[in-house]
């Protein structure tokens, strides 16, 4: 999984973007004023709605209002994702503290949907380049954490990473990493940097995320997921914390 740190191409917007541009970048740029509190129809043209879009962002960030997405005001828009995929100094942590470090990295700045059921920028980020209705991102997000803490910690990856929850355990049965979180015995040696699963049946999982805090003494543990919200949604929006029981949950060791 190259390029961890860095954003794709795709993302790269190719300024001066103005008034009568058309197609990708421009529909890139509106999904991004979108999710810098500016709302507007993205629709990959860029006609005086999306010309005033941008001046109100300008403005909120105290740049030069002309409507137009410069290098600057480019620089301003993706700027939340360009510090959420910064790489983390290891400084002798683990692998699996540094999932938390990178973990809480990415909820900082506030990763989700925009225009559409599993669509958007964060979207694609975590899942290579697509999104859709057809591609639930939870896996997706786990994966580019689980990237980014093996590469920073220099160490091999301990499963193959996924855009599957099902494709993510069975890696890790095979790599002696895949513990059931159905006994007292097992929930305790469930660590903060695991990888937990929701079980549907003993081989079917249905969403996936990253423990960042355990509370074994009264049951549950806190979480750091994609792909959901603050309802439990397995099919959310978002990246946020949660607070989960051992219930119906396996585990990945990292």
């Amino acid at each position: 999984m190259a390029g961890l740190f860095d954003l794709p191409k795709s993302f790269q917007i190719q300024a001066p973007v103005v008034i009568g541009s058309k197609g990708a970048q421009v529909r890139l740029i509106q999904e991004l004023l979108c999710l810098n509190g500016v709302p507007l129809v993205i629709d990959g043209d860029f006609g005086p709605a999306t010309e005033s879009a941008v001046r109100q962002f300008q403005e909120l960030k105290g740049l030069d209002v002309d409507g137009i997405v410069s290098k600057n005001t480019s620089d301003h828009l993706i700027g939340p994702m360009g510090r959420a995929i910064k790489k983390i100094p290891a400084n002798g942590m683990t692998v699996a503290e540094m999932m938390v470090e990178y973990a809480e990295q990415h909820l900082s700045e506030r990763p989700r949907e925009v225009g559409g059921q599993n669509r958007g920028p964060w979207v694609r980020l975590y899942m290579k380049g697509r999104d859709g209705a057809e591609w639930p991102w939870c896996a997706g997000f786990v994966s580019y954490i689980l990237g980014q803490a093996c590469k920073s910690a220099g160490c091999p990856f301990p499963i193959q990473t996924s855009f599957s929850c099902d494709l993510l355990a069975t890696s890790a049965m095979s790599n002696g990493r895949f513990i059931r979180g159905n006994t007292d015995e097992n929930r305790e040696k469930v660590l903060p940097g695991a990888i937990f699963l929701n079980r549907r049946s003993s081989t079917d999982w249905v969403h996936t995320g990253i423990v960042v805090d355990v509370d074994s003494q009264n049951g549950c543990f806190r979480t750091i997921e994609g792909n959901t919200n603050d309802d439990g949604c397995r099919e959310g929006y978002e990246v946020c914390k949660r607070t989960r029981g051992f219930k119906d949950k396996d585990f990945i060791m990292i």
